[in-house]
């Protein structure tokens, strides 16, 4: 009874004389608002389905895939359940240890190993027993309890590791599909502009057969030519390419894999807006996986610090043993057994203070690493905004220069049949032509990019404010 008293009362003192310790202030330097965001800066937060923005149901088929498929994911999830793990093994010592052990011993003796060298009649012996030990430290300190609570936040931060490594799958699948429907954008372009020189080529080869055009006329368009041709295996390569790296991607082996190339048209860009910079810091799964750490950093100095002082253990043991099965449960059988114990390092060569000291070093290294996740998550939504508008801007503007240079290239193209301009004027505009169709094809993939950017800077998707969320109900 005395044993069941102490160990009843034992969790509950456990925590009588918790040894806290002071958190580092993390000093953070929260901007009021971005540069370059709107004045409501909440009018289209991303959902937490942002990928379906594009309105591209191939796209939005295959993240959802990679999501369930990717390899990286899976062993995001591997390490949650042995974080897991980890954490109910540090919260064992919490409460006591209790062990049953059970037995029964049947012996013979040698009937010839008498003084007297007599040989004797051999001598049998029984015992049986059934007992009950226990064992528990009492956690006065906190050392215990701050192990459990760092293996905790250890649990903690691999579950915002799994949500970086799933943003970062939707990431580099949307990318690598844009990079996909980019590569065959510029591929038909290319050969477009191809079967444009050809006909240029065709048209000056007649004319030089009349005697109306030079053989360098024919050379300088039949290089032309032969320069777009060689073009055309490098972006046939980038288009494979890109289709193997999407299907890794998703989990898949590229031989078994296959895209619809639509093109980059289809695809639309949706719009969203950053929202506080505040708000950043609950939205980031990095900036949340750092300070999960942080926390764990903490309470591992509180261990290291606990570990310093006396460390009291009760233990314990009671049962039955008894020489005849038959009489082990009578109450003359019984036996118990309680002690108490009290360790206090006194010499240890500097090894609990070098402990202390290096959980210290390592608390100040993920504190300074949480504040530049931080900074790093503010520096990455102003690029992402600048990219986003400038890469429209620049599509737009691009847009402008191929309708400009396709009017120049189908007037010249006319008046060269009319034999009204020479072949070095239609050659200039078919080269400017050609090259403002394959910026174009760019521009509008860096725009894409850009958008994917700031949904990433941005930590993916955000729940509704509760305004919007209760109209939305």
């Amino acid at each position: 009874m005395t044993l069941m008293l102490c160990l009843g009362l034992a969790p509950a003192l456990g925590g009588c004389l918790f040894l806290g310790t002071e958190k580092p202030d993390a000093a953070l330097d929260v901007p009021a608002r971005y540069q370059l965001a709107q004045r409501n800066q909440d009018a289209a937060l991303p959902s937490v389905i942002w990928w379906r923005g594009f309105r591209s149901q191939q796209l939005t088929g295959l993240i959802e895939e990679a999501l369930t498929s990717n390899l990286d994911i899976a062993a995001a999830v591997a390490r949650i359940v042995q974080a897991d793990a980890l954490s109910r093994i540090a919260g064992a010592p919490l409460i006591p240890a209790i062990e049953l052990d059970a037995g029964a011993l049947r012996s013979r003796s040698s009937g010839t190993t008498g003084t007297s060298g007599v040989v004797g009649t051999p001598s049998y012996r029984s015992s049986h027993s059934v007992l009950l030990s226990a064992s528990y430290e009492l956690d006065f300190w906190g050392k215990n309890r701050a192990k459990f609570r760092a293996a905790e936040d250890i649990a903690v931060a691999t579950r915002f590791e799994r949500e970086v490594v799933g943003l970062a799958t939707v990431v580099g699948v949307a990318n690598a599909y844009f990079l996909v429907q980019s590569a065959y954008d510029r591929l038909n372009t290319a050969r477009n502009n191809l079967a444009a020189a050809v006909r240029v080529y065709n048209l000056v080869d007649e004319r030089f057969k009349v005697g109306t055009a030079s053989a360098l006329d024919t050379a300088q368009q039949e290089s032309l030519v032969n320069a777009l041709r060689a073009a055309l295996p490098l972006l046939e390569q980038q288009l494979r390419e890109n289709i193997a790296s999407l299907a890794v991607l998703i989990g898949r082996a590229p031989g078994n894999f296959k895209v619809a190339t639509t093109g980059m048209g289809p695809i639309a860009i949706p719009p969203v807006t950053p929202g506080l910079p505040s708000d950043l810091l609950t939205q980031r799964p990095d900036i949340r996986q750092a300070e999960a750490e942080l926390a764990a950093a903490n309470a591992d100095v509180e261990a290291a610090r606990a570990a310093m002082l006396p460390t009291i253990t009760l233990t314990g043991e009671g049962g039955y043993t008894s020489a005849a099965l038959r009489t082990l449960l009578r109450p003359e059988s019984a036996l118990f057994t309680v002690a108490g114990g009290l360790v206090q390092p006194l010499l240890d060569g500097g090894r609990l203070q070098g402990q202390l000291d290096l959980t210290r070093g390592r608390q100040d290294e993920l504190l300074q690493l949480y504040r530049k996740s931080v900074v790093s998550a503010f520096g990455d939504v102003e690029r992402a905004l600048v990219a986003t508008q400038q890469s429209a801007r620049r599509e737009q503007l691009q847009r402008e220069v191929v309708r400009s240079s396709r009017l120049a290239f189908e007037i010249s193209e006319t008046r060269l049949r009319e034999g009204a301009v020479d072949l070095v004027t239609v050659l200039n505009t078919q080269q400017a032509l050609f090259q403002a169709d394959d910026n174009l094809a760019q521009a509008r993939l860096a725009r894409l990019q850009a958008v994917v950017s700031l949904f990433q800077a941005l930590g993916g998707g955000w729940p509704l404010p509760p305004k919007r969320a209760a109209a939305a109900q």
